[in-house]
């Protein structure tokens, strides 16, 4: 898939323009952040990197209050998306999401998003919010502490498993495991409601079983409404519990976070998932 977004992402900008055509529909970018930070990055292709400057995070989210986009929780996004609650909305809606429960969110990213009114959601692996000795790719995390804090301060969170596994990889029991004990030791240690869940790693979309059951078992646990790692802007026409979101990183200069926002980025969807499709006809006897 790398390859042919490789391939692609010179013509992204001409792209951009023939894909944000009006079309009637609500489109919401969902902002896919992990690190802000501005330690190198190990994976060599700029797709995977996971890490955003402070300097860049900082003028993304500037470009976004300049530009008078508004930044909304992702309930109200689902309000907004399904609910197609006001036709003729030419709103410029934007949601902005984090996964892993990075400690560099509380320390670089908090700071920058109170500096503009924003808010985000942040999705915690829950066996990793302990303490700071537990570490991801050798990142500390937050604490339970700073969770609360955060949280009093307007952030929300969702679930990002227990132990942030690819759940493809799990039998049906251990995915149960991780998606439901995730949310109770939230809902304990937070004294609130978890609605929202956010699936690790590439989303196994082509496998309908699979995807059947993580809808069943989502509803069945009490969420209400997720994201996964599905590129483009989120419609009305995506799962509730899958919505796609635009990932974002220091490559991401302005003229390109602009082109994603405005749909530059939604047809490398159908890259993924074609890739996704080949890989599992190839790998399957």
């Amino acid at each position: 898939m790398i390859h042919l977004l490789d391939k692609y992402l010179s013509t992204l900008f001409f792209v951009h323009f023939a894909g944000n055509r009006p079309t009637g529909k609500i489109f919401v970018p969902i902002l896919m952040y992990h690190s802000v930070s501005s330690e190198p990055e190990t994976e060599t292709h700029p797709y995977f990197w996971v890490n955003t400057s402070p300097e860049m995070f900082d003028a993304q989210m500037r470009f976004l209050k300049e530009n008078n986009y508004q930044v909304i929780t992702l309930e109200r996004a689902i309000e907004i998306i399904y609910g197609q609650a006001v036709k003729d909305d030419h709103s410029k809606y934007v949601v902005i999401t984090f996964d892993d429960g990075f400690r560099d969110f509380y320390i670089n990213a908090f700071p920058i998003l109170q500096k503009y009114g924003f808010t985000a959601t942040v999705f915690l692996p829950t066996k990793y919010i302990t303490d700071h000795s537990k570490k991801m790719d050798g990142k500390v995390h937050l604490s339970w502490d700073e969770v609360a804090e955060l949280s009093r301060q307007g952030i929300t969170f969702g679930s990002h498993t227990v132990s942030h596994p690819q759940l493809r990889d799990l039998d049906k029991d251990a995915i149960k495991y991780e998606i439901e004990y995730s949310k109770q030791v939230m809902e304990s240690k937070m004294g609130a409601s978890i609605d929202s869940f956010s699936y690790p790693f590439a989303f196994p979309e082509e496998d309908k079983e699979l995807t059947n059951y993580l809808t069943t078992t989502l509803a069945d646990c009490g969420y209400k409404f997720g994201v996964s790692t599905r590129i483009g802007r989120t419609s009305a026409k995506d799962p509730i519990f899958f919505l796609k979101r635009l990932p974002v990183n220091s490559r991401d200069d302005l003229a390109f976070f602009k082109a994603k926002l405005e749909g530059g980025y939604d047809w490398l969807y159908w890259v993924q998932l074609a890739s996704k499709i080949i890989r599992t006809k190839l790998t399957t006897p």
